[in-house]
């Protein structure tokens, strides 16, 4: 074939380009600055952040003051506090230094630089008031005369991780570094005691002279050391250390009140201009109700520097225009606060208010980031990308021309319903779970037993099965592998410790993998945490059965987890949750109750974000299956109104597609227009996906009318019912197939590769199969002319008729083929490996 008659070749399949620009980082635009009023109290001294340009007085709707409330439990207790202003669009400014503070009690308080701490025991309010309007903060004082003692837990440890002396890349690293070794971001107190003051003698600590305690020495740089200084000497974190080696180096009689939580404020920020200044503050909440302000023992982090650079002290510093998370983390919590940096007096239209509950929360978060929508897709466009997504196959010629010359108003909402009814929808989800599942014969599990597994998913599927009926279903499994196929879940993986981490990815998307030899740096979860969720599998039985290749599962009601630091035996521990009672009681069935009930945070997010995920190309918490502190969801507010519909639809995955596939946001072009040009997240236009391994083989073979043969399965099977993660052929693995190896979503990959492309080109999936099905021929015997002909290979391939341009240049082309037969089989297989194609879009 000669494959120079149409310009679709290597490069034009690897990649996709859509306009791809910069935001150009802008001017702060901003009229002069008002003065601040006059304070009713003493006036603070002058603050470390200069004050920004101040618009309009009249923009402005709204006052906030965080903390919220203060709790100031000791004498050395300290509180800082900012203030917030919010225009009526949105936009937020740190107005702390700007409003007049005032104290209802002032003899309660002391008040400098914006930092409250107690005179005396009482409760009173901390108002701020700035262009006439107001907000205030509570503050209760309690144990004011009385100095907190240093904790070695509480106060000493969090300046060790604040400064990174037990992160990875310093001692705590798994054999520590020169000859010191502290657990991983301090997972283990005790332990970590022990190596400080008692595994080489007086070196690291001197009780008699504390001044010269080599751990201090080291931190402060007064000797060599390989971290370099880390502490300034008389600062705060020097004080706490070394009012600690003062009063005796003490361990802790009993283990402090544990943090049960952290917040951060402001939880948002929309930040206008460039170079302007938003201060965070942390506070820490422990068991016994205290508070505390970790501003300084927070470690503050960013996922995007240019748009929102933090310090080391939580001030956060805009950039050019995008989207941020600043985290802090304190103790082994990890929480976060949305950052937008916008060009100071950008021109922006707000969208529509029109479409469902999807658009609303959509084009709200549109009109924040000041990012333009784009066009509703046509119909050609929506009938060929409907069709891929819900059933894994192309529209017909005759479906296509019917809808597009269909001309009544709710057309597009039939089609989606017709779609759902078809056996192919469910067929589609089967393959999805299995390879989550992984659902695969190997010399642990049988075909048989793979293949029964996967009719049970598909048939399950097929009968609209809630998922989280599904979901019990596996997890309490009982039974032989072949009598109950559900119980092929603990065959496929035996191992109880990767049998809970499964668990959570997959139907929480959780990964708690970090949690299994320490605590997660970049999550909430502990090693307690991993363990409580282990001892949930550590009573699952299994024997062989008569045939050896079935295996019985069985609930042993034996069996316990012992925790690797100490030994002691933990009990089951939901994650995120409480202790259940599971004496007398099957462990799986108490964690299937709690995974698919509303108390579990996690659940119907992670279901629903796949479901998103699928339909847009990307998940609103992205990979799927990792939510984490540090991974925040792009729309909050959307996955959770998709979670609150999922459980109020009761988990009927139908009717949740049925709201993504009617919305706007679906249904929008994928052509990118002026401002939204680089948006990857919050869906102002369309993702070009290429269409999955399996679904593009079908498709190859539905539009040349040929069929493929697969394992198990009768001639003319599609590839998405293939049941064995071990039935494969060349196609499918370049195209990348999930080789189902673990529970992970990103192993079935969409990535365009060298391969593919020249499989496409020079293999028999295109020219081979334009051969085989004789399409061709057939259209030639019915009497079609060229251009008829032309125009069914792109109604039938590209669910559109080719323009008049496209038109006019294959029929030169076939002109100057050497045989009209020639010139239409090459437009043929011109098209097929045309991006247009093997894309969804």
């Amino acid at each position: 074939m000669d494959t120079t008659v149409l310009q679709c070749g290597l490069f034009a399949l690897l990649v996709v380009c859509l306009p791809c620009t910069s935001f150009a980082e802008e001017e702060n635009k901003d009229s002069a600055k008002n003065a601040p009023a006059a304070s009713a109290t003493p006036a603070p001294a002058t603050p470390t952040i200069a004050p920004s340009t101040q618009p309009s007085a009249n923009a402005w709707k709204s006052l906030s003051v965080y903390p919220p409330v203060v709790k100031l439990s000791a004498q050395t207790d300290v509180q800082h506090l900012i203030a917030i202003a919010t225009r009526a669009d949105g936009v937020t400014k740190d107005v702390t230094d700007l409003v007049e503070w005032s104290i209802a009690a002032p003899e309660l308080l002391h008040w400098k630089d914006f930092v409250l701490s107690p005179k005396a025991d009482g409760t009173t309010q901390v108002t701020a008031t700035w262009n006439g309007m107001s907000a205030g903060t509570s503050v209760e004082n309690s144990n004011s005369q009385q100095p907190r003692s240093i904790s070695f837990e509480r106060d000493v440890m969090p300046v060790l991780t604040k400064v990174g002396c037990n992160t990875g890349s310093c001692h705590g690293a798994a054999r520590g570094k020169d000859g010191f070794r502290l657990s991983l971001f301090g997972y283990d107190p005790a332990g970590d005691y022990q190596r400080i003051t008692r595994e080489i003698g007086i070196r690291r600590i001197n009780l008699a002279v504390p001044e010269q305690s080599l751990i201090l020495l080291k931190a402060v740089g007064a000797v060599q050391h390989s971290g370099g200084k880390k502490i300034e000497p008389g600062s705060q974190h020097y004080q706490t250390i070394l009012t600690w080696l003062k009063n005796g180096a003490p361990i802790d009689a009993t283990r402090p009140p544990a943090v049960t939580k952290v917040d951060l404020y402001p939880s948002q920020a929309v930040i206008e201009g460039q170079a302007n200044k938003q201060r965070l503050v942390a506070v820490a909440t422990y068991a016994d109700g205290t508070q505390r302000d970790v501003w300084d023992l927070a470690a503050f982090t960013t996922n995007n520097e240019r748009t929102a650079a933090v310090a080391v002290d939580g001030v956060i510093t805009s950039g050019v225009r995008g989207e941020a998370f600043v985290m802090a983390r304190f103790d082994t919590h990890t929480v976060g606060a949305q950052v937008l940096a916008l060009p100071g007096e950008l021109s922006y239209k707000s969208p529509a208010a029109d479409g469902n509950y999807i658009d609303t929360l959509v084009k709200g978060k549109l009109q924040r980031l000041r990012l333009p929508e784009s066009a509703i897709c046509t119909d050609e466009e929506f009938i060929r990308r409907s069709t891929i997504d819900i059933t894994g196959l192309l529209p017909t010629e005759e479906e296509t021309l019917a809808f597009v010359t269909d001309a009544s108003a709710d057309k597009r909402a039939r089609w989606i319903d017709t779609l759902l009814e078809r056996k192919e929808f469910s067929e589609i989800w089967a393959l999805k779970w299995s390879d989550i599942l992984m659902i695969k014969s190997n010399n642990q599990v049988s075909y048989k037993a793979a293949y029964l597994y996967y009719n049970w998913l598909t048939n399950k599927i097929a009968a609209n099965t809630p998922i989280d009926q599904i979901v019990r279903e596996l997890i309490t499994a009982t039974g032989g592998t072949f009598q109950n196929p559900a119980t092929n879940f603990y065959q496929v993986e035996l191992d109880r410790l990767k049998l809970s981490e499964n668990v959570a990815q997959v139907f929480m998307g959780i990964r708690t993998q970090c949690a299994q030899c320490h605590n997660h740096p970049f999550d909430r979860w502990t090693m307690n945490d991993y363990y409580g969720f282990v001892a949930f599998f550590s009573q699952v039985g299994r024997k062989q059965s008569e045939d050896y290749r079935q295996l019985l599962v069985f609930n042993s009601s034996g069996g316990e987890v012992n925790h690797p630091v100490g030994g002691a035996v933990v009990k089951p521990k939901f994650l995120g949750g409480a202790e259940p009672d599971t004496s007398g009681k099957d462990r799986r069935a108490v964690l299937a109750d709690w995974i698919t009930s509303s108390e579990n945070p996690y659940f119907a997010k992670s279901i629903a974000n796949r479901v998103w995920a699928h339909f847009t190309g990307v998940g609103i918490v992205n990979p799927v299956d990792d939510f984490r502190a540090s991974n925040p969801p792009s729309n909050p507010e959307l996955l959770d109104e998709l979670a609150k519909r999922m459980v109020d639809y009761q988990f009927d995955m139908k009717r949740i597609v049925r709201d993504i596939c009617n919305s706007q946001t679906y249904q929008r072009s994928v052509t990118p227009v002026e401002g939204n040009e680089t948006d990857e997240r919050n869906y102002s236009h369309a993702t070009v996906r290429r269409i999955p391994s399996e679904s593009l083989l079908d498709c190859i073979s539905q539009v040349t009318n040929t069929k493929e043969k697969f394992r198990g399965l009768p001639q003319g099977a599609r590839a998405v019912q293939i049941a064995d993660g071990a039935t494969s052929n060349y196609f499918l693995t370049s195209f990348g197939r999930s080789q189902r190896t673990t529970v992970c979503a990103d192993e079935a990959t969409t990535d365009p590769s060298l391969s593919q492309a020249l499989h496409l080109i020079n293999g028999n999936a295109t020219s081979g199969k334009i051969a085989q099905g004789g399409l061709l021929k057939t259209w030639k015997d019915q009497g079609l002319n060229q251009d008829q002909i032309i125009e069914k290979i792109y109604v039938r391939s590209l669910g559109r008729k080719p323009t008049e341009l496209e038109a006019a240049s294959l029929k030169k082309s076939v002109a100057e083929a050497p045989n009209a037969d020639q010139g239409l089989q090459d437009v043929f297989w011109a098209v097929l490996n045309s991006r247009e194609f093997i894309f969804n879009h």
